[in-house]
């Protein structure tokens, strides 16, 4: 039986942490994102990575030289582990909490195995939440996972046509296409995402 979204909480994910059950972290910066990241210019740039888990993502970009980029998730253990894995990453830029209570501006939101482990009913409230915290030509840029799982969620699974319908009139259609530069377990079955703020 798929889990209640208010089951879905931080005891939840500190226990999938605690157990070691993270069947989605493939132990480094997901290939399509390092290719995206290698193509920015301005490091000082503002840059979120929400439900970060071990946020090797995160740990690339400092390593290239980002400046200002911050991370955050449910789960205590997780920000615990990374901090203790990545003591090189700032403290201040470790944010333990919920994405949806957050209030900061950022020029870049980053989207790595969060979306799909979110509840499905809160996805629209998540497109909505990436466009409140962008500043003036913010981008929601990663990886959502199309195909359908077969097991219950968490990961949930869905589509391209679903996804649109959350963030039109959020974001302009710029990039959602399938990844070509997926890993291979996941070839094929990942859309890459680039959404641009609309004002």
């Amino acid at each position: 039986m798929t889990k209640l979204k208010e089951e879905l909480n931080q005891s939840y994910w500190d226990d999938r942490w605690l157990n070691k059950q993270t069947g989605w972290d493939i132990g480094y910066a997901s290939t399509p994102l390092v290719e995206y990241f290698n193509q920015i210019d301005d490091k000082k740039l503002r840059i979120l990575i929400p439900g970060c888990g071990n946020a090797y993502e995160a740990e690339h970009l400092v390593n290239e030289g980002f400046s200002n980029v911050h991370v955050v998730d449910i789960s205590k253990t997780a920000i615990d582990n990374f901090l203790t894995r990545f003591p090189k990453f700032p403290r201040s830029q470790a944010i333990h909490a919920d994405f949806f209570k957050l209030d900061s501006e950022y020029d870049i939101i980053v989207e790595q195995t969060f979306f799909c482990a979110l509840h499905p009913t809160l996805r629209g409230a998540y497109a909505k939440k990436a466009w409140e915290l962008l500043g003036e030509n913010g981008k929601l840029v990663g990886l959502l996972f199309n195909t359908i799982f077969e097991h219950d969620g968490p990961p949930f699974g869905g589509r391209k046509e679903e996804y649109e319908t959350y963030f039109e009139g959020l974001f302009h259609p710029t990039i959602m296409e399938e990844a070509m530069n997926s890993i291979p377990p996941r070839l094929g079955r990942e859309l890459f995402i680039n959404l641009s703020k609309r004002s």
